[in-house]
């Protein structure tokens, strides 16, 4: 679910892949953009708000915690991030509804009402006083919940770059961050939030969430649910009648999975591709659209990123546990963490289209699951995720989108200041980052809502966190 910039865009939200169209100068003002704002209804029975923000006088649309800017095109049109038509309807002067370029012409999303529930801080990284931003550096607060708080004195990272990082978070030079937070030494020395996030709230993850299902298969392999790495898959997915059928398929195995190898004819930045995610995600059965897939290549010879290799995963899990992935993933993953604040609704079916089976976490939560993987699957004693398979993970198994990439890990080195630092990564679109680097015994979380554009995270770790660091 997304590329490592961030830039794939979900044909199934309001912003899908087409037609390209020119940069606009046409102006709104911000009292005609008020007349587009209320509660609209949304595919598949949910809703969204149209929202102005007063900072950057443009549209946007709320879907859950997710905003997308739209762009002022022509009267009562728009674009949004995939230079796709968003255009509103009126009676008389009054909006009505709204329709979205390539959908049939009859499908109009109903203006419900005129009302927002979104509080004004969302447009502020922190809240506005009127005051030039003053930033104080304070301990992350112990809040007994499994991760040791820290001073960020003496621990290696450059206090003056730090000051910098929140400066341009705030100004806005690394826009959209919702959350940053850095473990050196085993300790949480940085702990901040930006619009209106905390540390209590859920963020969505993402493709990082891949990360987590990665996690899952090594927890069913060491508790002996699956055999073996190298089964073959449809051991684990019996039951699916397969169109399509291909011997290749019998050679798919758990390891082609968590290495994008597959060889299915599935690839996500491809929008044309018979897998792409946003042909499965409408489906009414997730993993028979995957399986039904013809095959493109040998397994295990061609990397391809596939987001539907890893709802096969997910379903094994669940099939050879019994359980729903959330009841598996708390019992053996997230109650060893001390994490119960989680959803993870993974139903592999269209009524989960706009949710694409991810976990939503906070990101305490995140840096402990790094945390887990800097220490080799162990926490507090526990070997939660086997010390072999964290290792093999975190290893280069295969090369996707010229990353080396482990089991569901993108293994991503960044160069700061000349320095190359070796780096392990689960990624997710909008800025969603949980990086580890062993050498320097550190973890960094990002959170940030750059959906489907470009995300500053990289940027900032490299330029602000890894650019001064001493030790």
């Amino acid at each position: 679910m997304k590329k490592h910039l961030g830039i794939l865009l979900m044909a199934i939200s309001l912003f899908a892949i087409s037609t390209t169209f020119g940069q606009t100068r046409y102006k709104v003002s911000y009292a005609e953009l008020k007349t587009y704002q209320g509660t609209y209804q949304y595919s598949n029975h949910k809703t969204l708000q149209m929202l102005v923000s007063p900072v950057d006088t443009m549209l946007y649309a709320m879907i859950g915690d997710a905003r997308y800017k739209l762009r002022p095109y022509s009267k009562d049109v728009f674009l949004n991030n995939g230079n796709n038509q968003v255009q509103f309807f009126r009676n008389g002067s009054k909006i009505t509804g709204y329709k979205q370029q390539n959908e049939k012409p009859d499908t109009i999303y109903k203006l419900l009402n005129t009302n927002v529930t979104i509080s004004d801080n969302m447009w502020y990284a922190k809240p506005f006083t009127g005051k030039p931003y003053v930033y104080n550096y304070t301990i992350p607060v112990q809040r007994n919940d499994g991760l040791t708080t820290g001073s960020i004195q003496n621990s290696g990272l450059d206090t003056a770059l730090i000051h910098t990082l929140m400066n341009r978070i705030v100004g806005g030079s690394y826009p959209g961050i919702h959350s940053v937070l850095i473990i050196k030494d085993g300790k949480l020395v940085f702990e901040e939030y930006f619009y209106g996030n905390d540390a209590d709230k859920l963020h969505e993850l993402r493709s990082a969430t891949k990360s987590f299902s990665s996690a899952l298969v090594g927890i069913a392999i060491q508790k002996g649910l699956i055999k073996s790495i190298d089964d073959p898959m449809l051991n684990y997915l019996p039951g699916y009648k397969m169109d399509n059928f291909d011997a290749r398929k019998k050679a798919v195995s758990i390891k082609n999975l968590l290495t994008q190898q597959s060889g299915f004819a599935c690839y996500d930045y491809d929008p044309k591709s018979p897998g792409n995610e946003s042909n499965i995600y409408p489906t009414s059965n997730w993993i028979q659209t995957v399986l039904n897939l013809p095959m493109a290549a040998e397994p295990g010879t061609v990397s391809s990123y596939c987001s539907g290799n890893i709802m096969l995963l997910d379903q094994i899990v669940q099939n050879v546990s019994h359980q729903r992935l959330h009841q598996f993933a708390a019992e053996n993953l997230f109650n060893y963490l001390g994490v119960t604040n989680f959803k993870w609704d993974f139903i592999p079916d269209k009524s989960h289209d706009d949710d694409f089976g991810q976990v939503w976490l906070t990101s305490r939560a995140m840096a402990k699951f790094g945390l887990l993987y800097l220490n080799g699957g162990a926490w507090n004693g526990k070997q939660v995720i086997a010390k072999d398979y964290v290792k093999q993970s975190l290893a280069k198994q295969s090369v996707v989108e010229g990353i080396n990439y482990g089991y569901l890990w993108w293994c991503e080195d960044l160069t700061a200041n000349g320095k190359t630092y070796t780096g392990m990564a689960a990624k997710g679109n909008g800025g969603q980052r949980i990086f580890i680097w062993p050498d320097q015994h550190m973890v960094a979380v990002v959170t940030a809502g750059n959906y489907n554009t470009q995300s500053p995270a990289n940027k900032l770790l490299i330029e602000c966190v890894l650019g001064g660091l001493k030790y």
